[in-house]
Order: C-alpha cells, then sequence, then structure tokens
C-alpha cells in the first residue's frame, strides 16, 4: 500500500489514494498506520475517492481510529497531495468532506507544486443543539463549565467540528493534556470536542494550544486556528485577519461580516513508501 505523508502547520498526516483501491476497513487501517510506535505514525489519516459533487472526496480518519467530518489542516494537505499527483489539475477544486464541499483556491510554486493554499471554510455554526452541546442557546459564549472544581470560562462552535475555545493569559499555569482531556469527554459534549487554548500578543497575533478530540495533544489545528479567531473577533479580541502560531507552524485566517472564514497556509510533502500489511 504505497502512503504520502505531510505535515501543515504541525499536523501530520498519511495519505492514501483510493479511487482506484479498495482498502481494508479504514478505521482499523488509520489505527495502524497512525501509531508512532508499529505504524508509520501520524495525527490523522486521508483517503482520495471520487465524488459525484465535487472534483474529489475526502475521508478523513483521527488517530484513534474514528473518523471526522474534516480537518482544517488536513484539507490543505489533502489539496497539495490531489495537485501535485496530478489527480486533480485545476487550481480551483472543490472537496467533498462529511461536513459539506469545501472550495479552495492553490497558488502554485515555479515547479507548479501546490505552495499556498487558501481555503473557504464556509460558516460556523453556532446554535448549542447543532454543536452540540448539552446547553440550548442560539450562541454558546463565554460560558462556565467546572473541572475538577476550578471553572475555566469558555465559548464553543462546529467549524466542520466542534471546538471550544478557552482565552489564557499564563499557558504555564495550565496542564493542557489533562484539561483538554477532560473537557473532550465532559458529559456537556454528547459527541465529545476540540479544545483550543488561546493567548492573544495583539489584535492581530494569536498562540494556539490544541487538543483534538480523538487525536489528543497536537502541534496544531485547522479548524481551531479558525474557531478561535471567530470567537475572537466577536468578543472583540481580534480583528479579522490573524497570524494564528501554532506549536508546529503558522497559518493566517480571514473572516468576513457575516463570519465565512477562510484559512490560508501551507502543506508540506515530507515522506512516502508503501505500509506492510501486517
Amino acid at each position: 500500500m504505497n502512503f504520502d505523508k505531510y505535515v501543515a502547520a504541525g499536523n501530520d498526516f498519511i495519505l492514501f489514494n483510493g479511487v482506484n483501491n479498495d482498502y481494508e476497513d479504514h478505521n482499523k487501517l488509520a489505527l495502524k498506520v497512525c501509531n508512532r510506535h508499529f505504524g508509520i505514525g501520524a495525527d490523522g489519516m486521508m483517503i482520495v475517492e471520487s465524488s459525484n459533487i465535487a472534483d474529489v472526496k475526502m475521508l478523513y480518519y483521527n488517530s484513534d481510529g474514528s473518523q471526522g467530518e474534516m480537518c482544517g489542516n488536513g484539507i490543505r494537505a489533502f489539496t497539495k497531495y490531489v495537485y501535485d499527483h496530478n489527480i486533480i489539475e485545476n487550481k480551483n477544486i472543490s472537496i467533498e468532506t462529511l461536513a459539506g464541499v469545501k472550495y479552495i483556491d492553490i497558488v502554485a510554486d515555479e515547479d507548479n507544486k501546490a505552495d499556498i493554499i487558501k481555503v473557504d471554510m464556509g460558516y460556523p455554526i453556532f446554535e448549542g443543539r447543532r454543536i452540540p452541546i448539552n446547553i440550548h442557546k442560539e450562541k454558546i459564549i463565554e460560558e462556565i463549565i467546572s473541572v475538577d472544581g476550578k471553572d475555566y470560562i469558555f465559548s464553543a462552535l462546529t467549524v466542520g467540528v466542534p471546538h471550544v475555545v478557552i482565552f489564557i493569559e499564563d499557558i504555564d499555569e495550565l496542564d493542557i493534556n489533562s484539561l483538554g482531556r477532560k473537557i473532550e469527554e465532559d458529559p456537556l459534549f454528547p459527541k465529545k470536542t476540540n479544545v483550543n487554548f488561546i493567548k492573544v500578543i495583539d489584535k492581530g497575533n494569536i498562540n494556539i494550544y490544541t487538543w483534538e478530540r480523538g487525536a489528543g495533544r497536537t502541534l496544531g489545528c485547522g479548524t481551531g486556528s479558525c474557531a478561535s479567531v471567530v470567537i475572537g473577533n466577536i468578543l472583540g479580541k481580534l480583528q479579522n485577519r490573524v497570524n494564528v502560531n501554532t506549536e508546529g507552524g503558522r497559518l493566517i485566517v480571514e473572516i468576513n461580516k457575516d463570519y465565512r472564514i477562510f484559512m490560508i497556509g501551507d502543506a508540506v510533502h515530507v515522506a512516502k513508501g508503501e505500509f506492510l500489511k501486517r
């Protein structure tokens, strides 16, 4: 099974071309290939398939084998894969995901490889029942969640996948892994949630620390970056174009007055090879 590995803003992914291949159970395959000791190692796995409603279809799986609706950094890696492998030749493409069809603009480098990738992420969903969260409000802004006897102010929304956003003053005061896991699995979130801790540098720059649903602590999260900029803008903490510094890289998030989101960044091809079935 031939694979390619990509990195985008600190997230790493394994990609397979499934257009002409019938791979084994995708959930089990993700568990195998994403394992960092007994597999290739990655935060997630993606499979390319044909689509009846877009140029191509993206299937995304977390490292724990669960299927995700979408992945922000992943879709940039996916875009680079399908463009650089000539699966899609246009620089303006559409990709079907479980979170809907996403539209992407590609700027190629001098070797005609995908360089800068701009993804139209669409509109966030704020309504509690659609995130989903067990708070029945039109917007989940600055609510309180208690973990181990301590209260945290959070906001929630979905950008293809559900996210919690928490603004912090000092990251060193938090045990991100422990707190992130407990919030992810809190009964407040019936389908669990991603968790983002945000340090505002100024209105145009933030640092983000992410605990991902189904993957754990990761060095970056595209949808989390988008969610955090939206919430920061609503709260007056951020402008509508923000440089997002993840623990593994950097991307740009833009939002318009209706909160339509555009994510801009690159992806890097780091390896290719053959995964041996066992």
